[in-house]
């Protein structure tokens, strides 16, 4: 961009303002990234709970309706039912045949032994499978296909159609359809209703279900005999149910999933030893077709119709889908049975070519992203539960503890620091706060000096300074004009100016109470102290964003510094109120460009040299918290980024000894987990709570947040105890948790993206209103 002068003259952008725009061109794209990252964790979520029925899922089962729109051949004939040309045609197993079925498969536990039991036998089955479990499972349907096995649609979902759309009947069998695409490169003519059982159970709403199918050429199968296997009655049992009377052939039900099997499993060979010990043979259902196919050729050759003979074959291979012998006659196929045999038990098949193939390669590939994903989240969403509680249960024993060792009455850092001390005000543009913050000062009751660094401001700051100086009788104050160069180099500049050897550093919207710089210089009297943390507070904190971030303030951080204090591993002495011995600063090399955080870095650089560093909670100081959202989303952009800089800078205080090695052994992992890892999941806590209450069980997901609500509000509620601080506010906490906890995830989201594709940014200027003024103003 390009700015006019008051002359008319075009100039060229500053660097500061270059670097700006181009820090600003790339925001929005990160944001972007992170909102689609959430997104798609939704979408994973929601697929994963399509596929276990927790999505969409409808438990209804019709029972005992009317049938007296089912015509009564359909209602006693076989279990196959075909609609060959448009009429409803039944066709029955013949006899000493048994068709053995499946349903509910596949399941990782029970259809392997199935398969295997069937192979050992010599024995084919023909298997309805779900199309969620074919997602899920897809090498045991490959395994069962290659087997020489028929396989049929079961829904996706196992529903009852009955009660479905159109639109959802033809959702749940073009899924399944792709599902078996994915995972055996096959569809399917062959389908059973979940629900289902005999013909007679057709009832006046399922019928136009089943028509419909029909004309889209699926062929519906039924049983004869039906095992009960799923009521687990014992091995006995199953086998005496699955038996047909006499030498009636049967369509035969038992499961391979839907629970425990294990007495089908055990069932399942002695049927096969039973019947063939009876002279049965065993089929597929395309096996059944295929016999009566040549049963209806049979008759209409001996009846002399040759050419009627030829269109009942042709209407038979099309509605059976028999593809007849594969060329070279009939090779072994490893199974016992001869490939032309597997393929004419495997008639109902189609190859999946084109799109078909492609979308169920895709589908299963997507439902493998799920089901890892989601349960490894779980896992990690379970220990980031534990970890969480355990530093609230740690916070508050800590921070009790330090509260009752800094109130004692024998309490002393030392003899008390009486000497003057230096305090730098960097300020940029702050026309509205500089001067409460000068008569802030003014009434300090400790002896000091003031130096005001302007960094180049452009509204008058330093006039504004000098005449509030001025004004008050402050003969204590000195401005210092700088180029604009930033935070950091306008705090180097105040701390080489420095007459004195304790260096209070303040921001220029801050204002301090009488008796701040006082009580935060006193932890100097003890000579291993370098750097001391002040006690900020919100000023404006009357309005929802102000309160939102109070209870922030005094929860968020004070806690977390009294506990980092008795650890000895403060990461941060916060840019509002902060003293310094000057020669440590100095000696560690000053306020560093190096990253955003720039009091992160400094802190984290005083325990490098071997400093402690502690925090004085009776050093109060008020501060303009951020006004907006968009004011709010950049302050805590830039201290998120610039802590993840600070932290990567220091990174190898992990392997040092003293100081710098406490910090970086205890500290540092502290904030790597409680302030980037774990407010990253934090997120998806929110969306799996709102997930369950939503599809899973309301109620309890429910109980769940507020629990976690209550035991936030005790720890607030403690917080703003040791503080002294007045509980109303603690009423905005719920909506705080709905809305404000949030947008902090999603910046810290933005973040990390920004940190792993290497942007960087600037120091950032928030517009301030100077609304914090004394503090007795502030309630």
């Amino acid at each position: 961009m390009t700015t006019t002068s008051s002359r008319g003259r075009r100039r060229a952008p500053t660097r500061i303002e270059r670097a700006a725009g181009r820090a600003a061109a790339l925001q929005k794209p990160r944001v972007i990234l992170a909102l689609l990252l959430l997104l798609a964790l939704t979408c994973v979520m929601l697929l994963d709970g399509y596929l276990r029925a927790e999505v969409g899922g409808d438990q209804r089962v019709r029972d005992g309706a009317s049938a007296s729109k089912v015509p009564d051949k359909i209602l006693n004939g076989g279990p196959i039912l075909t609609f060959r040309g448009g009429q409803a045609t039944s066709v029955s197993v013949p006899d000493k045949t048994i068709a053995l079925t499946f349903d509910d498969g596949p399941n990782p536990t029970w259809t392997p032994q199935v398969l295997k039991i069937l192979q050992e036998n010599d024995v084919p089955g023909t298997f309805f499978l779900v199309g969620s479990m074919v997602s899920r499972y897809p090498s045991i349907v490959k395994t069962m296909v290659e087997q020489g096995n028929e396989v049929g649609i079961h829904t996706f979902t196992h529903v009852d159609l009955s009660y479905q759309s159109d639109a959802r009947v033809d959702r749940e069998m073009e899924q399944t359809q792709l599902a078996l695409a994915g995972a055996a490169g096959i569809t399917t003519t062959l389908f059973r209703a979940p629900y289902s059982s005999e013909t007679d159970a057709i009832d006046n709403y399922s019928w136009p279900v089943y028509k419909r199918l029909g004309a889209d050429g699926y062929t519906s199968v039924f049983v004869d005999t039906d095992s009960d296997d799923w009521k687990r009655p014992g091995v006995s049992n199953i086998v005496k149910w699955a038996t047909p009377s006499g030498t009636d052939g049967a369509s035969v039900l038992f499961h391979d999933a839907g629970g425990e099997r294990l007495q089908t499993i055990k069932a399942l060979p002695q049927y096969i030893k039973k019947m063939k010990a009876k002279g049965y043979t065993f089929t597929t259902i395309s096996g059944v077709m295929q016999q009566d196919n040549a049963a209806g050729q049979g008759t209409a050759a001996g009846s002399g119709s040759g050419a009627g003979a030829d269109q009942q074959q042709a209407a038979g291979v099309t509605e059976a889908g028999v593809t007849g012998e594969q060329p070279g006659g009939t090779l072994p196929n490893g199974n016992g049975r001869t490939t032309s045999t597997v393929s004419r038990l495997q008639a109902a098949h189609r190859e999946a070519t084109g799109a078909t193939l492609y979308e169920g390669k895709a589908l299963i590939a997507a439902v493998a992203v799920a089901e890892w994903t989601v349960p490894a989240l779980a896992v990690g969403l379970m220990v980031v539960g534990i970890a969480v509680m355990s530093r609230f249960g740690m916070m508050l024993i800590l921070a009790r503890r330090h509260y009752r060792q800094r109130n004692k009455r024998r309490f002393s850092w030392g003899p008390t620091v009486t000497r003057p001390v230096s305090v730098v005000v960097p300020a940029y543009n702050e026309k509205e706060c500089i001067a409460n913050t000068l008569e802030s000062l003014a009434r300090s009751t400790h002896p000091i000096e003031i130096i005001v660094v302007d960094d180049g401001s452009t509204d008058g700051t330093s006039e504004i300074a000098r005449s509030a100086a001025e004004s008050l009788g402050m003969t204590n104050v000195r401005v210092i004009r700088q180029e604009n160069a930033g935070k950091p180099a306008a705090l180097n500049n105040g701390v080489r100016s420095a007459r004195y050897d304790i260096v209070v550093m303040m921001d220029g919207d801050t204002v301090f109470e009488p008796d701040a710089v006082h009580q935060l210089v006193q932890p100097f009297a003890d000579p291993e102290v370098g750097a001391v943390a002040g006690n900020a507070k919100v000023g404006n904190r009357d309005t929802i964003i102000g309160a939102w971030q109070h209870i922030e303030y005094v929860m968020g951080f004070n806690l977390d510094r009294r506990m980092y204090d008795l650890l000895r591993c403060m990461p941060t002495i916060p840019g509002a109120i902060g003293a310094f011995r000057r020669d440590a600063v100095l000696e560690v090399g000053g306020m560093s460009e190096d990253t955003l955080a720039e009091d992160t870095d400094i802190t984290i650089a005083m325990h490098r040299g071997g400093w402690r560093v502690v925090y004085q909670e009776h050093a109060k100081a008020w501060t303009e918290a951020p006004g907006s959202l968009k004011q709010l989303w950049s302050q805590r952009y830039r201290w998120s980024y610039g802590t993840m800089q600070a932290l990567w800078k220091h990174r190898k205080s992990l392997t040092d000894k003293g100081p710098s090695g406490r910090f970086g052994r205890v500290g540092m992992p502290l904030v790597v987990i409680f302030q980037i890892i774990t407010p990253v999941f934090a997120p998806l806590i929110d969306v799996f709570t709102v997930y369950s209450m939503i599809f899973v069980d309301f109620q309890a997901a429910l109980l769940a947040w507020l629990a976690v609500l209550a035991i936030q509000l005790a720890c607030a509620a403690y917080a703003f105890r040791l503080d002294r601080e007045k509980y109303r506010y603690l009423l905005m906490m719920p909506l705080q948790q709905l809305a404000y906890r949030q947008m902090m995830y999603l910046v810290l989201i933005h973040s990390c993206i920004t940190a792993l594709t290497g942007g960087r940014l600037r120091w950032q200027k928030l517009k301030r209103t100077g609304e914090v003024g004394t503090p007795a103003g502030v309630s």
